[in-house]
Parts: structure tokens; sequence; C-alpha cells
């Protein structure tokens, strides 16, 4: 290698220090690299943000063994005892430097006593490198040009000072697929020599064999990666990355607005979570909606259900209907960063739908009013025969019921369309006080109902106390019908119905075993900015629908074993649906993309869903009811199935509509929509009130 500089070469981007380091390692046959800020940058500003978390994980575990350590406490401590290990070593060695093992036993010792050990130890272990792991994005250019090295047959090895040992930094380098082409990997907590001193440098130089004057070092620190290996007759080049200086400090900008101003927590868990590096790669403008505004929001609502099950000691949580699939993956993607120490309750995906319960829930109660009502409210069901396909009841064997109460099969029962008359409703109402007609619903429904409780014992379903039921929502009827049709039971459990959002435009009977919250929305709250959710409600079922078929019926089959009925895919309906898999396909890769970064930087910022709600309802607001035109467009479904919904046409308006929803409009109206989303805003907002 040519002759050493005076002082350490300096390159002001990655770009600049690859070509540079390509030149000079022409004459190396070692290239050594520094860890962090080199090789790896973190997400956070502040390193010393990633042991919060685990401060956090430990006070959890010691309230669970009853010791009660506030996690303030537990971080205190584990700063004293790394203070503490750090001038121990200074006594026998020239590096103030700790490990991390040592000083983390005696922080585990001191809190749980007889009951900490190496398990413990492991498991609080393997929680602070998930979450250095989840901070730790490798800088493409630089971790490419490593690759190339190894494959050239260089000799390449990592230099840390940090208090890691080298076999903890192994599996950060592994998680980043750095770790196959590094040959050696040292670390100053194994033998309290630093690059610091330099004493590092002599160390490996030792060790390995190396000759100086065929060795190229590669960091960013002007001390222990620059100076030092030059006292060494070590070749230094320097990253002093302006870009990196600068995003950094957008992101120490927006933590420290985020300690005083919840709204802006929320941003900066979304400036953790921007992609960096290689993952900063062209995306549709579907998956960008998808990871910058429909994850955060699914990930906050299925944080809100983790919260509300570990407050009611809920120790069963199912998943309901085609959206279940969705929240599923999100919550086996959040709370293990979220909630390592566990105390969550046994998930479980729930095959259910309104279709497939609505027949069954009549088999012990008849048919109710207020669900008889739940028929009329898509706009496409006008008469009877419409109930009949809701309710999976024969027509023809319910006519003379009607013609009791001077109804026919296909009078007008809905004020949507021509013919209706309000006689007619009344006489619908008195049918639903008919004992005879409620006998014969309850007899037409009863296979159903013994389908559906085979699928539920068959699941553990009676065998629970409580359990949460997590939906999208809105009336809560998948939950309204199931709590009908298990009514008769004893050993039926309490429904806790966690929902997306609870619109509630039908009255929902709240008893001590049946109610429903809507966690993001509820009309019950009036927050009025989450009430924007109600701009594009089928957004969010097509967004976390499952990719298969809705689930029709409960059958029996000849053996007296329960069976599954779903829908068919061949129609129209059906391919529709399949075409609109793949419309979704990118913004659902969004949404899970987004999932375990969002909670890896809620764990940074604040591990409790009120320290970020207020950016939620900003994205609410700004995403949904003051959407750009092609926001809308990008987000909006092209089909969507409402198994509800008939094929009767409504009759038109009589003064035509002049603003509609952009949500549900195209073209020139959509525009007019945007323009006047202010004007609609105060309309939504009068609506709430007076409802």
């Amino acid at each position: 290698m040519k002759a050493l500089p005076s002082q350490p070469e300096v390159c002001y981007s990655q770009s600049e220090l690859v070509r540079r380091g390509r030149e000079l390692a022409r004459d190396a046959d070692v290239v050594t690299f520094d860890l962090f800020d080199t090789l790896l940058v973190r997400r956070t500003h502040n390193p010393d943000l990633v042991k919060l978390p685990v401060a956090r994980y430990i006070s959890n575990l010691s309230r669970a063994a009853g010791r009660e350590f506030h996690w303030r406490r537990v971080q205190e401590l584990r700063d004293a005892r790394e203070k503490a290990m750090r001038a121990h070593t200074g006594e026998t060695h020239a590096d103030h430097e700790a490990c991390y093992p040592d000083f983390m036993a005696e922080v585990l010792a001191e809190i749980f006593g007889d009951d900490a050990g190496d398990a413990l130890l492991q498991k609080v272990t393997d929680y602070e490198l998930a979450i250095e792991n989840a901070m730790l994005v490798p800088r493409a250019g630089i971790g490419d040009w490593l690759k190339e090295l190894a494959a050239a047959g260089k000799r390449v090895i990592v230099l840390s000072d940090i208090y890691l040992p080298a076999a903890h930094l192994e599996r950060l380098l592994d998680h980043a697929g750095i770790l196959p082409h590094v040959e050696k990997v040292y670390s100053s907590a194994d033998s309290f020599l630093a690059k610091a001193s330099g004493l590092a440098y002599a160390m490996v130089a030792e060790r390995e064999g190396l000759d100086p004057a065929r060795w190229l070092h590669v960091g960013d620190n002007p001390i222990s990666d620059g100076f030092r290996p030059l006292e060494h007759g070590i070749r230094p080049l320097l990253l002093q990355d302006s870009e990196e200086f600068r995003r950094r400090a957008i992101a120490a900008r927006h933590y420290f607005y985020s300690l005083k101003r919840p709204f802006w927590r929320g941003r900066a868990i979304q400036q953790l979570m921007a992609p960096l590096e290689a993952e900063n790669v062209p995306r549709s403008p579907r998956y960008r909606e998808g990871y910058n505004f429909l994850g955060p929001v699914i990930a906050m609502y299925l944080h809100l259900v983790a919260e509300r099950c570990r407050e009611r000691n809920i120790r069963k949580l199912y998943f309901l209907s085609r959206e279940g699939w969705m929240f599923q993956q999100v919550w086996e993607k959040i709370t293990p960063l979220l909630y390592p120490e566990g105390n969550l309750p046994e998930t479980e995906y729930l095959y259910v739908s309104r279709q497939a319960l609505a027949g069954a829930s009549c088999a012990f109660q008849g048919m109710s009013e207020d669900r008889a009502n739940i028929v009329f409210l898509p706009a496409g069901n006008r008469c009877f025969r419409d109930v009949c396909r809701v309710f999976s009841l024969d027509p023809e064997a319910m006519a003379p019921h009607l013609a009791r109460h001077g109804l026919e099969i296909d009078t007008v029962l809905s004020p949507a369309h021509e013919g209706f008359e309000i006689d007619n409703r009344r006489a619908f109402e008195e049918l639903l006080r008919d004992p005879d007609y409620q006998d014969a619903v309850r007899a037409a429904s009863a296979h159903a109902k013994a389908a559906l409780q085979k699928y539920l014992e068959s699941v553990g379903f009676f065998d629970q106390a409580d359990v949460a039921l997590v939906d999208v929502g809105w009336l809560g009827t998948i939950q309204r019908f199931l709590h009908a049709a298990i009514a008769h039971r004893d050993d039926r459990p309490n429904l806790h119905g966690l929902l997306l959002g609870a619109s509630r435009g039908i009255p929902f009977l709240t008893t001590n075993d049946n109610a429903i919250e809507g966690l993001v929305y509820d009309r019950e709250k009036f927050d009025f900015a989450a009430s924007a959710i109600l701009y594009a409600r089928d957004l969010f079922e097509e967004a976390c629908r499952a990719p298969y078929p809705t689930l029709n019926a409960y059958e029996l089959d000849e053996s007296g074993a329960h069976r599954l009925v779903f829908r068919q895919m061949d129609d129209a309906i059906g391919q529709g649906e399949q075409a609109q898999d793949r419309h979704y396909a990118d913004l659902q890769q969004g949404v899970l993309d987004a999932a375990d970064r969002f909670a890896a930087a809620s764990g940074i910022i604040t591990q409790r869903t009120v320290g970020y709600r207020p950016w939620i309802n900003y994205l609410l607001v700004s995403k949904l009811a003051f959407a750009k035109r092609r926001e809308i467009n990008a987000l909006r479904h092209l089909h969507h199935l409402d198994d509800f919904y008939g094929s009767g046409t409504p009759r038109r308006r009589r003064r035509p509509k002049l603003l509609h929803n952009p949500w549900e409009v195209r073209g020139l109206r959509q525009i007019v929509g945007c323009l006047t989303a202010g004007w609609q805003f105060r309309k939504h907002l009068r609506t709430m009130i007076n409802h």
C-alpha cells in the first residue's frame, strides 16, 4: 500500500467512500469495517433509545413476579451498573469498557433476586437484540462493496467499540445479511481493548497475523477509526455522510417535539418507520398508502385491542369474518415487539359471516325486530323475499304467515323503493310479533343452529368465561347474530366486541354478557376526528379482506359433523372479488410491511396508544375527509361484495344531490367533491352532533 497520509482521508458520501475504497483496497489484503454508522445505521438518532423498551420489558416482568420495579428505576439501575463496570475496567485497562451479559446479569439479580438466572438473561438479551435489529438498516452501497471484497478473496473483519460481545454482533450482522461475507467479528466488550485507545488494532494484528501496510480500515469516528489506525500504520478511510447527518437531525427534532406534544409522537414513530438505504425502492401508490396510512391505523387498533384484553384479563381472542385475516397477521407482527413478556390472550381465527350467522341467530329467539331492520339498511333490499335471502328462509313456506297480515312475498317494505306504504311496514312489524310466524322461523333455522353449535364447540368457544371478538364492526351485526345464536346456552362466554369502528346505526342492546366498543371510532364517544373513518368504510373492509370466498352457511353432513360452506367463485361476483384481491395486493403488502416497523418504533417512542392517537386522528382526517383525488384513486376498491345487498333498484331522488362524497363518485363529481371538502366536513360535523 502507498505511503500513509498525515491525516485520515474523509469521504462525504457513501458513493464517494465506496469508489475511493475500491481504489485503496487493490493494495490491501485485509479490510476492516466499523459496525455502527458504517456498515449499519440506526433509524433512531440516539442509540440509547433502544434501551427504553428493554427497561419496560424488565419492568413488566418484575410486575408479573410481584416485585414492581418501574421502568425508569430499571433504566437507572442499568446505567449505574454499566457505569460502575466501566470504572472498574478502567482501573486495569486503558479503555473504560463494559460487557452487556455481565452488567445485565447484575441488574437482573438485583431486581429478581434468586429468580434471576441464565434463562432470564437470555430472554432479555433476545428482546434487546430484536429491538436492535428492528432499528438497524444495512448501508446498501458499503454492504455491496463488502461482499465484493469477500468474493475477491480479501479478508473482511468487523471491529466495534460497544458493550455487546462479538456473539451478539454476529446476530445483528446475520439479520442484516452481512455475516456470511465476514471472516471474523471483534468487540471491545470481549477483551476490553478498544479502537478508541488503538489497542484493539494491535490485538487484531497479533491474533490474525496482519501486516499494517496491507490493511485498510473503514469507519466513521475521526479518533477511533481515523487517527488511531494511522498511529498503528494502518490506512484509514472515514465516512462523514452529510445526508445521514441530516436524516438523524430530522429524527432528533421529531423526537424532542414528541416529548411534550402527543401529536408529534405519532409523527416521530412514522419518521422511524421511513424506509432507508436498500429499503427505499420505488413502490406503487397503493403500497405507499398501505404502508404510511392504513398500516399505522390498523396497528394502533390492534394495539388498543391488546390494551383492552390486558385491562379486562381476557384470555381468548377471536378474529372474526374475512377482515380478521389481516388483523390476525398484523397482531402476530406487532405483539412480540410491544408485549415481549406475553400476558396476552390466546388467539384464533373464527370462520363467521353475517350471511352464515343470520339464520342460526333465529333458532332460539326467533327473528327480532332489530335484526330484521338490518335487512333494509342496504338500499338494494325491498321486500320479504330479501328477508328470506338474508335469514336463509324459504319464502313460499312463509307466505301463509304473511297472508294473515295482508302481506305478500314481494310487498315493498323499504322506503327506498317505489310502492312503499307505511301500513305495509306496520303489518310487517305485526308479523314479527306473531308467535306462529316465529315458531316457523325457529323451526326453519334449527339445522343452521345445530351446525353452528358444533363448529363453536370444536374450537373451544364455550370453554372460555370471556372472549374478545375482533372485527371491522360498524353495526356489530356479526356479534349481534352470534350472541342471539348462543343466548340459550348456560356455558356461553361473555362477548367483548372490540371493533375498529362502531357506527351504531341500529342501537346495539348492551348487556353484561354482550357489549361492543369501537376502538378507533365509536359514535357514543364523539371523537370527531376519528369519525372521518365513516367517509370510506368500504375501504377498511376491502383492505383487510381475506383472499378466500365468503362463508355462506354452516351445515351438518350425513354423519352429523359440521361443515363450512363457502360461496362459489366462478360467477361474476366471484371473479370481481378475485380482481379486487389482485388490485389490493400491493396495498395489503404495505400494511403488513408497516406493522412490525410501527411496533418497534412505538416501543421506542411510547408503548401506550394514548401517546400517538392524535397523529392517527390527523391521518384519518387528512387521508379521508380531505383526501386528494390521486389518493382516493389509489385507495379506492374496484369491487365490494355486500352479502346482504339485494338486486332491487332504489327510487331516484326528487332533487339530485349536488355535492357528493368523493369516495363514492368518479369524474367531474369527484373533482367537485374534493374541492368542496371543507363544506362537506362541516356538514359531517352537523350530522355527528345531531345524531
